[in-house]
């Protein structure tokens, strides 16, 4: 089930509308802009899916709505294997971590 709230991360947006093409590191910052999308979209699809508020969710793992709030979040950058856990945890899933191979850098044409 998709997320009917949009998620984007307005540093990747802004990234991509202020910087040239060849800017070195580009595909790397964007690619750390992503993860942190995909962390957040799916820790509020699972919340979603459980049918539960943020204070719900928050009270279940003992921390507040905000910090539930700030996880959901696409601009956040501070998830913690722990709190991952603790959210798996109360939600009844565990966590699955693959390291996968980077894309090759592109050359400026």
């Amino acid at each position: 089930m998709k997320s009917k709230k949009p998620r984007h991360s307005k540093v990747a947006e802004f990234f991509r509308e202020n910087f040239p093409k060849d800017y070195p590191k580009a595909e790397e910052f964007i690619a750390n802009e992503l993860v942190n999308l995909d962390i957040a979209q799916k820790i509020y699809d699972l919340r979603e899916r459980a049918k539960l508020t943020q204070a719900q969710l928050a009270k279940l793992i003992g921390t507040t709505p905000s910090v539930i709030s700030r996880l959901e979040d696409a601009d956040y950058h501070g998830h913690s294997l722990t709190m991952l856990g603790r959210i798996a945890y109360a939600l009844n899933k565990r966590i699955e971590i693959h390291f996968v191979n980077k894309p090759k850098r592109r050359r400026p044409a």
